[in-house]
């Protein structure tokens, strides 16, 4: 019971963090249904335990076990998929894609990811740079836009970096790349490696395939302490809508692309 105390202190602490700092999304939303289920278990133990012990009760307790087990795997497996596929070096393409800016200025998250294409182009200096990202909601500018002047202002050189500013997601991100590359005589077939947070992978490869993108490797980044949870227990769901739809662009998610991010991003940075 101690050990259930503390577990509901933390998750309940860790739940107020987002709700002050984050903005409304499915790894939040995720993340507050797991507080409030330790912490309901922990108070209700007792009657609970027993409900669990026979009947219908047993019947739940097993599927919940399952559920949670099966959930476990495919956190394994998002994490162990992150770096099941990365650069080579030899790539000459950088594909950055996009993930949300303050106001004007790349998010912590995106940040990450920015930094991570830095270090690979200044080690391979003969590679282009796209950064991708249309402007969102709440956003001065496009994602584009800013993550291009953000690695311009870290030192790299001006024509050695595209943004590409109209894309709403990660495979309009790539189509649009795709575009960029076409434009300029560049051959999508070629080896190309794209930026992402190693929780992202997998999907990012995923949709880089669908894009035309034959050969697409990652060069995944890191992420903040703080988002961990959020964003892997969300990116679950997500690989599961993608193994279902295929597509952000079918199912029934598809009108809400966006819409679970409009809210509450006082202190994130």
């Amino acid at each position: 019971m101690i050990v259930l105390w503390i577990l509901s202190a933390l998750c309940l602490a860790y739940s107020v963090m987002l709700v002050l700092t984050s903005n409304f999304n499915m790894g939040n939303l995720l993340v507050w249904l797991l507080t409030a289920a330790v912490c309901g278990y922990t108070i209700w133990h007792k009657p609970l335990d027993a409900w669990f012990s026979h009947g219908v009760g047993r019947g739940v307790w097993w599927v919940l076990v399952v559920g949670t087990v099966l959930y476990a795997l495919m956190l394994g497996f998002v994490v162990v998929s992150g770096y099941a596929n990365t650069a080579t070096g030899q790539e000459k393409v950088v594909v950055v894609l996009g993930a949300g800016l303050r106001k004007d200025r790349p998010s912590l998250l995106l940040r990450y990811r920015l930094d991570k294409a830095l270090e690979f182009a200044q080690a391979h200096p003969d590679v282009l740079v796209i950064t991708t990202g249309g402007q969102g909601r709440d956003e001065w500018v496009p994602e584009g836009q800013a993550m291009r002047k953000y690695l311009i202002e870290k030192g790299l050189d001006p024509d050695r970096v595209v943004a590409e500013e109209k894309s709403t997601s990660t495979e309009q991100n790539f189509a649009f790349a795709r575009q960029i590359l076409e434009e300029r005589g560049i051959d999508p077939a070629q080896p190309i490696v794209y930026v992402t947070n190693a929780f992202h992978c997998y999907r990012g490869g995923q949709y880089a395939r669908m894009a035309g993108f034959t050969d697409a490797r990652a060069l995944p980044a890191g992420i903040p302490l703080r988002s961990i949870p959020t964003c892997y227990l969300r990116e679950v769901m997500a690989i599961l809508y993608y193994w279902v739809f295929r597509s952000a662009n079918f199912g029934p998610l598809r009108g809400m692309v966006g819409i679970l991010s409009l809210n509450k991003r006082f202190f994130y940075r």
